[in-house]
């Protein structure tokens, strides 16, 4: 599997840092090439050269913000342009929020609906169909163990994370006849700046083995897509996590939200 993809094209969404820079890390040491998208163009043009330097593949940079209507179009046309042909779609890109829905502001609840619906549904068809076209293909979508978590301070991150795991999900079984792998990842916890924890407690958290890090979350992600998986959650811990916490009680979910929303301990 690893030759049949040297040389090829994968396009990774958030590519400029975090666990997106850590997918192109792990699939530039595959061989492939890679088009690498995010809003911040410094950083992607800094990490794109430094893929480039290290591991010797081919990098694109294209700096859009995927909130926007005519991104998919845009993205495409670069393709076009370039004459690339990708084999490849990581849509990592996303946001994220700790706060009541009502303390969000509305330009950020348009975000996430934009960037973890609209987005990832438009750019998942659009490479459905490309790949399906071709007999061929692969398209990881990230998602997030809280898509099982209907907690206070969640709200938009986990409905819109929810979405993206069930629709990845029927994808997953209507592109399968046709040859294109998709699947959905809902990490338990990345060692990431994502949730802003204190660099003391993610070392803490990496010792409990609650999260982590992005280079290993992201490798295994890799491996599994190329397996034809549907779904991957990281950990043990995490999986039976998912059980323990459809069946938390009223008060253990009214208690995040007094001691760490209330009390203001969390900030979006």
């Amino acid at each position: 599997m690893k030759k049949s993809l040297k040389g090829r094209l994968a396009i990774v969404t958030g590519a400029s840092g975090g666990i997106g820079l850590e997918f192109c890390k792990t699939l530039a040491e595959r061989g492939m090439s890679l088009m690498m998208i995010s809003i911040d163009d410094a950083p992607l043009r800094k990490a794109a050269a430094l893929i480039a330097e290290v591991y010797g593949v081919e990098t694109h940079c294209l700096t859009l913000d995927l909130c926007r209507d005519d991104a998919a179009d845009r993205i495409f046309g670069y393709l076009e342009n370039m004459s690339l042909d990708p084999v490849m779609l990581i849509n990592n890109a996303g946001i994220f929020s700790f706060a009541l829905a009502t303390d969000i502001a509305d330009k950020k609840v348009k975000a996430f609906i934009d960037l973890h619906v609209h987005a990832a549904t438009t750019l998942s068809i659009r490479f459905a169909s490309y790949f399906r076209q071709r007999g061929c293909g692969y398209i990881l979508n990230m998602s997030s163990m809280s898509c099982w978590m209907p907690m206070p301070g969640l709200s938009m991150y986990a409905a819109t994370k929810a979405y993206i795991r069930v629709f990845s999900r029927s994808l997953h079984y209507e592109m399968r006849d046709y040859g294109v792998k998709v699947m959905v990842a809902c990490p338990g916890g990345i060692a990431t700046d994502l949730f802003g924890l204190p660099d003391n407690l993610k070392r803490l958290a990496l010792r409990l083995g609650a999260i982590t890090r992005p280079e290993v979350f992201a490798r295994r992600a890799v491996r599994r897509l190329l397996r034809g998986r549907r779904q991957y959650v990281n950990g043990l811990t995490n999986r039976l996590a998912i059980l323990f916490v459809g069946t938390l009680p009223t008060w253990a979910r009214m208690m995040v939200k007094h001691r760490l929303l209330d009390r203001g301990i969390i900030r979006p």
